[in-house]
């Protein structure tokens, strides 16, 4: 096993990100939250929205020493006019997106029997609708330039047993089908698509709702290395997916799982 922990990780750097315009959806916590961190060390101009405002001012404040200080906007991703206000906003003051996060998502519990047409609109517009509408916000820009890339959260949720997640199992379903989607669509303009699909990372939310003694040893039981997957192996891929030392991939899923699936 390995003998680093969370506060020896370092990331690599890759210069080609310093200057890039980025922005992360769902970017005040737990994982979004270490996104933001990590892109903004890189000297990235990182823009992250949330609805969540206490605990994304804090982290704008404790990062506004960082190489280049992130923005925070408050934005409900289920409002689609304010989604695609605050993108407007963002290509008046930015000048454009170089490079999208599309994180921001909710697995929250339920029972089949419970779940009603509202319920299920209110899950797909968290877990999965908004991606669609933040990568069409930025599209036309990355054309016009030629480049982009544009990373989408899944989950390995829905490659495992599990229970009790059906709807956010769908969604997280849907997003590599419209990832793989996009790549072709939009890959002759210079665009990248790929999905990131995290394992069972240790994030304060999971440790508080769901990874108890128990559910951690089934886990650790599962992979194929002994070691929780946390934050920081999800932002160090998706720094290297986002670089131009990832310039040739695209239209794939990029597990980081500890080998919980598929091995």
């Amino acid at each position: 096993m390995s003998d680093l922990t969370q506060q020896d990780f370092v990331y690599a750097t890759f210069p080609d990100l310093k200057g890039k315009r980025v922005v992360i959806t769902g970017g005040g916590s737990g994982i979004g939250a270490e996104l933001t961190t990590a892109f903004a060390g890189q000297g990235a101009r990182v823009v992250f929205l949330d609805i969540a405002e206490e605990a994304s001012r804090a982290l704008e404040s404790a990062l506004s020493g960082a190489a280049a200080a992130p923005t925070f906007i408050k934005c409900d991703l289920t409002n689609i006019d304010e989604l695609q206000s605050v993108f407007a906003r963002i290509h008046e003051e930015l000048g454009g997106v170089d490079i999208l996060l599309n994180n921001a998502a909710n697995d929250d519990r339920h029972d089949i029997e419970d779940v009603t047409p509202a319920y299920w609109d209110s899950r797909m517009n968290v877990n999965l609708r908004h991606m669609f509408f933040c990568t069409q916000a930025v599209l036309a820009g990355m054309k016009e330039r030629g480049r982009g890339a544009i990373l989408n959260f899944g989950s390995i949720s829905w490659h495992l047993p599990h229970t009790h997640l059906h709807l956010y199992m769908t969604a997280k379903a849907g997003i590599e089908g419209m990832t793989r989607a996009l790549a072709r669509d939009a890959g002759h303009y210079g665009i990248r698509a790929n999905t990131i699909i995290p394992g069972a990372v240790r994030t304060p939310r999971q440790q508080a709702l769901w990874h108890n003694p128990e559910e951690e040893a089934r886990i650790l039981a599962g992979q194929c290395l002994p070691e929780r997957v946390e934050m920081q192996d999800v932002a160090a891929l998706a720094l290297f997916l986002a670089s131009d030392n990832a310039r040739h991939c695209s239209g794939r899923e990029y597990f980081v799982d500890a080998g919980f699936y598929g091995a």
